[in-house]
């Protein structure tokens, strides 16, 4: 065999000294020890780290409890509370099983550890301390013993699952009833006047029928000539409750330039028509003309002329909304409110009829507090527009398919269902257009073709849209402000800046369920000097 040349052998493998391995050995050894002793100590600390309430005394020997919030404890996976409250729902389903199989004993039993785990928890959340273990272990070891003792009784998972079911069901059931419970004693309470109200009203109209005075200056202030001066700034207001138009009309001439330029036509009910007369002309609002009228005296507004007024005399409708009829059952409570059924909530339609000789008017609900100038809504240019009003579509929900049927084809043929919703409260109307356009007679026409319900439910702002779609001038948010009445998050700024702010919603400010945050800017424009509203307080 031929060797290979010097350059091409392979090299001798030497073996590593014994010395040398016993220092790798060594060394090996080594770093395997302070690894582990590293690990152990960094376990050590991270159990500290977790552990951050138990602090050892060495002067006495006890354990020394730092302050908790007792949430956080009983929100932790690693406290005692936590486990407690766990094992104290699981015991809790466990009595109500035990209960319906007649099984006292053991509700007994559960429901006893039950009080004694509340017990124990109480005291840790008073103390602001973690429930130790000695505390803990005596009764998760008995709560354990009676589940277990559940489970072997035959109350195995899937009978708990159907049992809690069937209870879920049945508070859902009772949530829902008192849901509509809640609202519909809500609607009763938005409904009713304040006592306080009612006899400041029972006062004025006494001296309406007592006091002659006041019924010859009545009569003498019929023709005053400012009721048909155009040139003046007309408003109009439909409302039975005096102290809320009080504040309308206070607020509107607190806050104009030129008050005495101001004129306010009333329309109230033969109830209530001595005492809106006896308070307008015993008071003084800054020379500002008051004209109150009383609708029953309107006798050209009947049900010949009217489609509504025949409806609203319709025996099924009285009885719906005065006995309580059981077979509306589908309407929500809000549809039941008798407003919709009086005739000072529609007669905002027949306003060129009420007013013949006006141009222009402002329209302003008994729910409203004005905190601007509203003269400069007359030198507002409408562009032939007869109704200006303010927008409410940013939420999807004011747009015309919230409020109308839109499935019917009267109504999908002639309107854009995502049209923007506007809100009556604040309105500027062009009495000039609103003649030649005729929007009483479309007013009229969709009033006939809704008297089955089906184009809309309730409410004069269904008709509304239709009567003035295509005529609607929207204005600029700040003129009119809604939702005082059912939103308390509403922006400071917006309230600050808003030339109207409307209380829309079931919480009025004249009643106790009213919003607090907003019932200061009502007040303010109340009398409560007034020896009436002094006398008629209620504690």
């Amino acid at each position: 065999m031929r060797r290979r040349a010097t350059e091409y052998r392979r090299p001798v493998r030497r073996r590593l000294s014994c010395w040398i391995w016993v220092f790798i050995v060594l060394f090996s050894i080594a770093g395997f020890g302070s690894f582990f002793i590293q690990h152990s100590y960094q376990g050590g600390r991270d159990h500290v780290e977790q552990q951050p309430l138990l602090e050892i005394n060495p002067r006495n020997d006890r354990v020394v409890h730092e302050a908790r919030n007792f949430t956080e404890e009983i929100l932790s996976p690693q406290s005692y509370a936590r486990q407690l409250s766990q094992q104290m729902t699981l015991a809790k389903a466990y009595v109500i099983i035990a209960k319906e199989h007649k099984n006292l004993h053991l509700a007994w039993e559960l429901s006893s550890k039950i009080r004694s785990c509340q017990l124990l928890l109480s005291k840790a959340a008073m103390r602001e301390e973690p429930i130790s273990v000695a505390e803990a272990e005596p009764i998760i070891k008995s709560l354990s013993s009676l589940i277990f003792k559940a489970q072997d009784a035959h109350y195995d998972i899937a009978t708990t699952m159907m049992t809690m079911k069937s209870h879920i069901q049945a508070l859902e059931e009772r949530a829902n009833a008192a849901t509509i419970q809640s609202t519909v004693f809500g609607q009763l309470a938005a409904e009713s006047l304040p006592k306080n109200l009612q006899c400041v009203d029972i006062k004025l109209t006494s001296d309406w029928l007592q006091n002659e005075s006041i019924q010859k200056l009545t009569a003498e202030n019929k023709n005053s000539p400012r009721l048909v001066d155009n040139n003046l700034y007309h408003f109009c207001i439909f409302s039975d409750n005096l102290l809320a138009v009080s504040v309308v009309v206070n607020s509107t001439v607190s806050n104009a330039e030129h008050p005495k330029q101001l004129v306010f036509h009333i329309v109230t009910n033969g109830v209530k028509y001595g005492a809106m007369q006896a308070w307008f002309l015993t008071n003084d609002f800054k020379g500002a003309a008051i004209q109150v009228q009383n609708i029953q005296d309107f006798t050209w507004l009947n049900a010949s002329y009217s489609p509504v007024v025949k409806q609203l005399l319709d025996a099924d409708s009285r009885k719906y909304y005065f006995e309580g009829s059981q077979d509306y059952t589908d309407v929500e409570p809000k549809f039941r409110h008798p407003k919709y059924i009086s005739l000072l909530n529609h007669i905002r339609f027949y306003i060129p009829d009420i007013y013949p000789h006006l141009e222009k008017i402002v329209f302003l609900d008994d729910d409203v507090v004005v905190q601007k100038d509203l003269t400069p809504l007359f030198s507002l240019d409408l562009h032939g527009n007869v109704n200006g009003a303010v927008e409410t579509c940013l939420e999807a929900f004011h747009r015309y398919y919230k409020y109308l049927n839109f499935s019917n084809p009267l109504i999908s043929a002639k309107f854009d269902p995502q049209a923007c919703g506007w809100a009556f409260g604040m309105n500027v109307f062009d009495l000039v257009a609103w003649r030649k356009q005729n929007v009483t007679g479309k007013y009229h026409y969709w009033q006939e073709q809704n008297s089955d319900k089906s184009l809309w439910k309730l409410g004069t702002l269904p008709p509304g849209l239709l009567a003035f779609y295509g005529s609607t001038e929207p204005l600029d948010r700040r003129w009119h402000v809604l939702g005082l009445g059912y939103d308390p998050n509403i922006d400071n700024r917006l309230i600050e800046t808003a030339a109207v702010i409307h209380y829309s919603g079931n919480m009025k400010p004249w009643l106790k369920l009213s919003l607090s945050r907003y019932r200061p800017l009502w007040e303010q424009y109340v009398d409560q000097s007034h020896q009436y509203i002094r006398d008629c307080v209620t504690t």
